[in-house]
């Protein structure tokens, strides 16, 4: 990790310490028109435009109050971006919202939203786009409210450099440790150490090189390349866009001065031809082309290909785009290819070079970053969603968590809110990867919760999770298939749910007994008869709810890939639960029959006298009374066990079976 501190450019005259900028608007037509900042030196009319600018992409992250919008703002007043109707808007904003007595709060021109300016504080990701003669920008304003962090981690994901600022008065404090662990694993290397409100402080340099040394001391175990300090006042814009008078003893650039001259590295086209298909292009009878946008490497007609994850070769035969064909595409071009072949591709596969292809594994190793409100439930299914590709994921194995503090990994067996750490991941199929290390656009994922559609955790893949990958599902000359015909039936899993006292089992048996005389082959399941072997280590706690439903999921497919209809008679009251069992099976597989008996009439019959210990207080967290009962949406059998028999409703079963052609 290295510490820069650029020496002070020469000023142009002496009665003047600011740096030289001009500054680009944008009109609306897109045609650009330069303009002066207050106090800089012409630019002539005369000065050439670079004709291709380069884009930089930086966020501004720190705590609450550090002056994240501020400094945008700074930016963007500095430059003259704000048109006179904003100006006189924010005029009158600031009177109203502002934090500066009535003068013009620049924080105003990036915090949109109503309730950011009511409570001082960024809660959204705030975007802004400005250029300056050098270079274009898009920053990102990040909310530093602990509560907000996952806004922030979204922000980041796209950033090349981050602006981590610090009050100068406070230093570095644990939501500044936060962002920069977030930073690092998000892959940035270069941080903008700003130590703001310098003003504040009487421009103590004694003071600000504690912080700066605080800040190293910390990073030192951060993946960091490069930390840039620099002292700043980003209400009076010192050290923004202008040298200050007052910090005479900085000898570096200003901020905009460092962003202008930074070098950013774009090796996306030496690296691996990277191609994931996101729909198949079919207009017509005579052209079958996969679209997409080229993440890395580049393609040429004629070149060799291979589709994973089946590992089907072929060649270019065309680069198609709206504007007419192409002999070679690069990265960040949205194209459509079309091969010299007839191969099966869907959405998700990933066309490569044969030479250099990706990773292909159904256990991976990542980091993440929690970002649900809620903790993560033990055996609870999500959907990863990894570019194209969507399967669904268990955390298997949470190898450790990192205190933001002191960077120490320690052991814990769930995730929080905000936490950050390494774990195992079970995967539902393989996917195709990149280490997010060697490629940031194939080694990104998300959870998301698959009930709500919330995006809980956003990870970055290590690696496959190798000593998993050294257990492989030993396959049988004999499938479940083969086994099934044996037993004149197909095997299929028929979960039956439903409160204490429904009548689950009941039915259960009678229409086991019914198969048995029809000459199927089955097994029973039963809740109770599990928690006396199986799961008898489990209480009843919603995590070992979770636990509990996980290990008879896994025992059922067995029973089914040996062939047999195999029946489970558990409560199972979670959805997020019975979905993970269902993930388990074919779509042909798994019928949930959820047996719906009015809580009032399972009290009545209450036959171990579970509900009247439950109202006394003796039992805790039962399903119905203290502990919730998620009723089924989509069940394949609804059974209403109130109003008919056991024997009628094992009838009603044997009728689906029979139309689902499994006996």
């Amino acid at each position: 990790m290295t510490i820069l501190k650029d020496k002070k450019p020469t000023a142009k005259s002496t009665n003047t310490k600011m740096e030289e900028q001009a500054f680009v608007i944008s009109d609306l037509n897109g045609s650009e028109k330069l303009t002066q900042q207050p106090g800089v030196q012409t630019i002539p009319e005369s000065s050439e435009m670079p004709s291709q600018k380069s884009l930089l992409r930086f966020l501004t992250c720190g705590s609450v109050d550090d002056g994240k919008s501020t400094l945008i703002g700074r930016l963007l007043y500095d430059s003259q971006l704000v048109a006179e109707d904003q100006l006189a808007k924010l005029q009158s904003d600031s009177k109203t919202y502002g934090t500066q007595r009535g003068e013009l709060d620049l924080a105003l021109l990036v915090d949109g939203l109503q309730a950011e300016r009511e409570q001082g504080i960024t809660i959204d990701v705030a975007y802004r786009y400005f250029s300056t003669l050098k270079r274009k920008f898009i920053v990102a304003d990040t909310p530093g409210h602990e509560q907000y962090t996952r806004n922030m981690a979204t922000g980041a994901s796209t950033c090349d450099v981050a602006v981590i600022l610090i009050d100068a008065r406070k230093g570095v404090i644990t939501q500044t440790k936060r962002h920069s662990c977030i930073v690092s694993m998000l892959g940035i290397k270069n941080v903008v150490l700003a130590v703001n409100k310098m003003d504040l402080i009487d421009y103590s340099e004694e003071k600000y090189n504690k912080i700066v040394a605080d800040y190293i001391e910390f990073a030192e175990k951060l993946e960091l390349d490069e930390i840039h300090p620099i002292p700043v006042s980003a209400l009076t814009g010192e050290n923004v866009t202008i040298n200050s008078e007052n910090i005479e003893w900085y000898e570096g650039k200003t901020l905009l001065g460092f962003l202008e001259e930074f070098e950013l590295p774009d090796n996306r086209q030496a690296k691996p031809l990277r191609f994931p298909v996101q729909w198949v292009n079919r207009p017509d009878l005579n052209f079958r082309g996969f679209s997409g946008t080229l993440t890395s490497g580049e393609i040429n007609v004629g070149d060799e290909i291979i589709v994973l994850p089946s590992g089907k070769q072929s060649k270019v035969n065309r680069i198609v785009t709206f504007d007419g064909d192409l002999e070679q595409a690069k990265p960040g071009q949205s194209v459509t290819l079309t091969l010299a072949d007839e191969i099966d591709i869907s959405r998700g596969d990933v066309i490569s070079e044969p030479a250099r292809r990706p990773e292909i594994s159904q256990q991976i190793v990542a980091s993440l970053i929690w970002l649900g409100e809620e903790s993560r439930k033990q055996g609870q299914a999500y959907q990863l969603k990894a570019g194209h590709q969507t399967v669904t994921a268990t955390v298997s194995r949470i190898v450790h968590k990192i205190d933001v503090n002191s960077l120490e990994q320690l052991e814990d067996k769930n995730f929080s809110t905000n936490d950050v750490g390494l774990c195992e991941l079970q995967l539902s199929r393989p996917i195709t990867f990149d280490p997010y290390s060697e490629n940031s656009e194939t080694g990104n994922f998300i959870l998301i919760d698959r009930l709500t559609n919330a995006t809980i955790a956003a990870g970055l893949i290590k690696s496959a999770n190798r000593e998993a990958g050294n257990i492989h599902w030993q396959q049988s000359a004999i499938d479940k298939t083969s086994r099934g015909l044996q037993k004149g039936q197909k095997p299929a899993c028929l979960w039956f749910t439903g409160l204490s006292g429904s009548g689950k089992s009941t039915i259960a048996n009678v229409l086991e007994q019914k198969l048995n005389q029809n000459g199927n082959h089955t097994y029973l399941l039963d809740g109770d008869n599990i928690r006396h072997g199986l799961n008898r280590d489990l209480g009843f706690s919603d995590a070992d709810r979770s636990e509990n439903i996980r290990r008879v999921a896994e025992a059922a497919r067995l029973m089914l890939d040996a062939g047999l209809v195999v029946m489970v008679s558990f409560i199972s009251p979670f959805k997020t639960d019975r979905q993970l069992a269902r993930s388990l099976f074919e779509d042909d597989e798994f019928y949930e029959i959820h047996v719906d008996t009015p809580l009032e009439i399972c009290e009545e019959r209450d036959v171990k006298g579970l509900y009247a210990k439950a109202r006394a207080g003796e039992i805790k967290q039962f399903t119905g009374i203290d502990s919730a009962y998620e009723t089924p949406e989509n069940a394949e059998l609804t059974l209403e066990a109130s109003t008919n028999s056991a024997e009628s409703l094992a009838d009603d079963v044997i009728k689906m079976l029979k139309d689902k052609n499994i006996i």
